[in-house]
């Protein structure tokens, strides 16, 4: 096995990469950051975020595991002290893994051209001064027109961030779908739209036809000033993301922990 090592810049994650690479080199594990067959991300959700788009494209069936150094987050299952464990972990590897649904978004230019971006959370339609006037279409019908200060589409995974704050469903990963909702709508007798968030399954699109020469594109962690843009079309990927499943936590449980309690305690019979 291969095993790359991603991580932000914070002292305790140098620390940590420091003892994973004399562990990892104790164990007969190779480190190669170019051609990994896993990745370990040292920091938090958002240096897992940054580890998905360096290595988009890479391989199809490259694994992922996070090492927090905070609380645990919702794509990191072990904790900065638990460096030996991690890698014993390793060294049992049968390759099992968890698959989470990502979001793809295509942008169409007034020529025709396109571009294609995959997000693990969310993508978002913003325009920066004043309001998002655009229509929305679901397929190939016209839906409604919306006006307000954005759209966020977010993954089942990404359903508890932005989605959420907007009254967005919290969506089990499970479900190949992915859900629009809207960012401070206008809704008068002149502007209506829907108001509820939507929930497209795979197969189906959701497309932004806004009516501006320009706006921002929010792609996860990236952030795109789109000009002569006419369409963003917004569906489930076929590709998907992987998690090493050493001891991958249920999805309801992070969101309990995240949300509700400090604590996951077992259903007792």
């Amino acid at each position: 096995m291969k095993v790359a090592l991603y991580h932000n810049d914070q002292e305790r994650s140098l620390r940590i990469v420091k003892e994973l690479n004399k562990e990892l080199k104790e164990q007969g594990i190779t480190r190669d950051d170019d051609h990994p067959d896993l990745v370990i991300t040292v920091g938090g959700d958002g240096t897992l975020l940054g580890a998905f788009h360096e290595y988009i494209g890479y391989d199809p069936d490259l694994r992922f595991v996070g090492l927090h150094t905070g609380h645990l987050g919702f794509y990191t299952d072990w904790l900065g002290n638990e460096v030996k464990e991690l890698v014993a972990s390793l060294k049992n590897d049968s390759g099992q893994r968890v698959s989470y649904p990502l979001l793809k978004l295509t942008t169409t230019q007034s020529d025709g051209s396109t571009q294609e971006y995959l997000a693990l959370n969310e993508a978002t339609i913003k325009q920066p001064i004043g309001t998002l006037v655009s229509d929305i279409y679901l397929g190939n019908h016209l839906f409604e027109g919306f006006r307000g200060d954005g759209v966020a589409i977010a993954t089942p995974t990404g359903s508890t961030a932005y989605n959420k704050a907007n009254g967005g469903a919290v969506l089990h990963p499970s479900l190949q779908a992915i859900q629009m909702s809207e960012i401070a709508s206008i809704n008068n007798r002149v502007f209506r739209t829907l108001g509820s968030p939507l929930i497209v399954p795979k197969g189906q699109t959701i497309t932004v036809k806004p009516k501006h020469q320009s706006f921002l594109i929010t792609c996860d962690q990236l952030e795109i000033l789109a000009e002569d843009v006419v369409s963003v079309r917004f569906e489930v990927a076929d590709e998907m993301i992987h998690f090493a499943s050493y001891r991958h936590l249920d999805f309801w449980c992070r969101v309990q922990q995240a949300f509700i309690a400090d604590e996951v305690k077992d259903l007792e019979n």
